[in-house]
């Protein structure tokens, strides 16, 4: 039988040996199951992804819920790039529905995304996701775990510089009002508001300076602090 495909002369030349090992892919774990991959249907999993653009600008942290190969859920978290955001609204339009493959060669707007898919399939395909041993993996909306109350990211911001030292401005549990120092000038702990659940409040009606002060919280010894100051004032 000849080979369906274009050959060399020098193979069409050759005589037909058989093979013999044909042992099928090496199985990994999905979702509490060894699975022997050999499509993209055989893939599922949650985990995450996190990508650059060439400038490195910005980056955009991916989080896929998949099953069956289907993408059933995306968040999509970025930072660093103003441009990107609008990206990100884009690729939350694109990504589900979609086969993991197509995701991996469609254009999610912004290179950064883009890379963030190129990662999170490797781990995917590779069976390195988070539900690699979770029977059943997670049910579709579990990506909002990660934002928590509030379902804000968590972000950290800080700048610093030699002459002055650091100033905290955002921390995972909120936008920072102030940072207290003890008598040596070294941060001891600071002072924030949540601003997820200070907008929640808002929305159901409550005054904004009392939703402003039922979240405002402290964090470490901020209360045995000699001097308090506004990180982005003083």
């Amino acid at each position: 039988m000849s080979c369906p495909y274009q050959c060399s002369h020098e193979v069409e030349q050759m005589c037909k040996v058989t093979k013999g090992a044909n042992h099928g892919p090496a199985p990994i774990p999905e979702e509490g199951k060894w699975v022997k991959s050999k499509q993209i249907s055989d893939i599922s999993g949650l985990t995450h992804g996190v990508g650059w653009c060439a400038p490195q600008q910005g980056a955009c942290k991916l989080t896929l819920n998949v099953k069956d190969g289907i993408i059933q859920e995306a968040l999509v978290e970025t930072l660093g790039c103003s441009g990107m955001t609008h990206s990100a609204a884009m690729a939350s339009e694109i990504l589900p529905g979609k086969t993991l493959l197509e995701a991996l060669n469609s254009d999610l707007v912004c290179d950064a995304i883009n890379v963030a898919m190129r990662e999170l399939f490797k781990q995917i395909v590779y069976g390195r996701t988070q539900t690699a041993f979770s029977e059943n993996g997670l049910p579709i909306g579990a990506g909002l775990e990660d934002l928590g109350k509030g379902l804000r990211s968590q972000v950290g911001t800080m700048f610093s510089t030699l002459e002055k030292g650091p100033r905290y401005l955002e921390m995972a549990e909120g936008y920072v009002l102030e940072i207290g120092l003890d008598a040596n000038s070294e941060i001891i702990g600071y002072k924030f508001v949540h601003l997820g659940k200070m907008m929640e409040a808002i929305r159901k009606g409550v005054a904004p300076a009392e939703a402003f002060e039922a979240n405002v919280k402290s964090y470490g010894r901020f209360d045995e602090a000699v001097k308090k100051i506004d990180p982005r004032k003083e």
